[in-house]
């Protein structure tokens, strides 16, 4: 890269820090008699990383779900979160760790710029289709904007895949998702490794160094990069058989075997640990992420499907090492997107790269440059209106000072009164949405409140809810607080929506905490 092409970089992600930033410093002028969770999409998710940190600033190093009273080993896992909690300490510790997470968002945006940037230039020899690749890329969508407002934004069940699928696109992760943003960031500085580096050991040794980075942040996405690489080298093998490129694959072979001895420990560690530690395989169980209907898939990306078969074609017939890298790639990552697991909309994580970069190569070959300069600013246009509209959902949201993005003073109070007296990992029983909020707040465990997180969602919820309705007698109230080892139980307007206690549901309740319609019940030990 050139002087001017980083400070390009540096520009274009300072551009992108501004303005995803603006709906969150509006938030937090909003806020007055409610707190800002500090999130204006996926606020359950956004609390969960908070509250991932807030047990980093508590001392932990190995991750435990603070949404599941069970026990668990700890695992490595969300270090990057456990770790930018170590740097929060005194008062305000909520406010610290949004401010600690948002600043990390920022700094990974540059990174995520860069490694776009750098990956695009090994397959674009023109700086100007480089940047458009990257915007593209970064800050591009597909058609969910029309959808939208054609009113068929539930097409086939599914919302449009723009408007909610990180792995899908790029610009949901830049606006909120800093561990995705270093995820993608790494993929493609290992990919670039890979496919740039010349000679001996050392384009395995970083790629595999890199990935194994990767598996830390997001394991999932080192399945990307074995693909990209498994992918790459049957087509090696075919063009070879098909004598079509004389170029050697042994030095291929060699470094994509030192990329994946090196970044497979990682891997290793969290595929036996999903078969053999029961909370791990609950939270596999439960961490269902479906791709949608192929139809979402054409639309996600048919503004650029012509070009992409354009660039595809070009670049195969000019480098057909290098084009079938990018080809085959994104064939085993559609056949991944319907593989029957649980996670299959994980498995595309940097398809929209490959297809950005597909399709600037294509518009690069349009001989007319007016028609060119035509093509490529109306594709860009389009591309960016879910962006917009995304970033106007955001500021109107954070324009209005209610649930879920915001928790009301008198509520938040009373998880400070839990942060300050309830024992670190304490069990509080509450409801689903609070369950999922106090973590954020308290370091304490919530017997519910996270989706995958969770052990026995589906099973408990139900019980819970019928513990706060009062329909549970007084032998089940007295085991579910047993099985669950709660130690404290919250009561406040979203548990009372579920019913009103004529009697305590239990005589082991006594009130340690009652302020502005929200009381905090210790649970005394059973006789036993």
């Amino acid at each position: 890269m050139t002087q001017a092409e980083r400070r390009w970089c540096l520009r274009f992600s300072v551009a992108l820090m501004v303005l995803t930033s603006i709906p969150y410093i509006v938030g937090f002028q909003t806020q007055g008699e409610a707190s800002f969770t500090g999130f204006v999409f996926g606020v359950g998710d956004g609390n969960s990383y908070i509250a991932k940190m807030l047990q980093g600033q508590s001392g932990a190093w190995l991750f435990q779900t603070p949404y599941s009273s069970q026990d668990s080993p700890g695992v490595l896992a969300f270090l990057p979160y456990l770790l930018l909690g170590k740097l929060a300490a005194g008062l305000e510790l909520h406010t610290q760790l949004v401010i600690l997470f948002h600043v990390a968002r920022l700094v990974l945006i540059a990174l995520a710029v860069y490694a776009i940037y750098q990956f695009a230039s090994v397959f674009l020899p023109d700086p100007a289709w480089r940047r458009w690749a990257t915007t593209l890329a970064a800050v591009g969508g597909g058609l969910g904007w029309l959808l939208a407002l054609s009113g068929n934004s539930q097409l086939l069940g599914s919302l449009p895949l723009d408007f909610y699928s990180p792995e899908g696109f790029g610009f949901l992760a830049l606006y909120g998702l800093p561990h995705l943003l270093l995820a993608r960031a790494l993929l493609l500085l290992s990919l670039t490794a890979y496919l740039a580096l010349r000679g001996g050991l050392r384009p395995g040794l970083i790629a595999g160094g890199v990935l194994l980075g990767l598996g830390l942040v997001q394991p999932l996405a080192v399945v990307s990069a074995y693909a990209a690489i498994g992918a790459h080298l049957l087509a090696l093998l075919g063009l070879k058989i098909a004598g079509r490129t004389t170029e050697p694959v042994g030095p291929w072979f060699r470094r994509a075997a030192l990329a994946i001895v090196v970044s497979l420990p990682l891997v290793l560690y969290f595929t036996f640990g999903s078969l053999s530690v029961p909370a791990l395989q609950q939270w596999a169980a439960q961490n269902i992420l479906p791709s949608p209907h192929p139809i979402h898939y054409l639309l996600a990306y048919a503004l650029v499907l012509v070009p992409v078969f354009l660039g595809a074609r070009d670049l195969v017939r000019t480098d057909a090492v290098l084009g079938w890298f990018l080809a085959s790639w994104l064939i085993v990552l559609f056949i991944l997107a319907y593989a029957p697991i649980t996670v299959q909309r994980r498995l595309i994580e940097g398809a929209w790269v490959a297809l950005s970069v597909l399709a600037a190569r294509g518009l690069w070959t349009i001989p007319i440059e007016a028609r060119r300069r035509l093509f490529s600013g109306g594709l860009l246009a389009a591309s960016v209106l879910t962006s917009v509209l995304l970033l106007g959902g955001g500021l109107r949201a954070a324009l209005n000072p209610v649930l879920p993005l915001f928790r009301p003073a008198p509520e938040v109070a009373a998880f400070e009164w839990v942060a300050e007296h309830a024992a670190p990992g304490s069990v509080v029983l509450a409801a689903f949405d609070t369950g999922n909020a106090l973590p954020a707040w308290a370091p304490v465990r919530s017997v519910i409140g996270h989706g995958p997180e969770t052990a026995n969602l589906a099973e408990l919820q139900p019980e819970v809810e019928r513990f706060f309705g009062g329909d549970l007698t007084g032998t089940a109230a007295e085991r579910l607080l047993r099985e669950q080892r709660v130690a404290l139980v919250f009561r406040g307007p979203t548990e009372r929506k579920l019913g009103e206690w004529g009697t305590l549901p239990t005589d082991r309740l006594e009130v340690v905490y009652n302020e502005s319609g929200y009381v905090v019940y210790r649970v005394e030990p059973a006789d036993d």
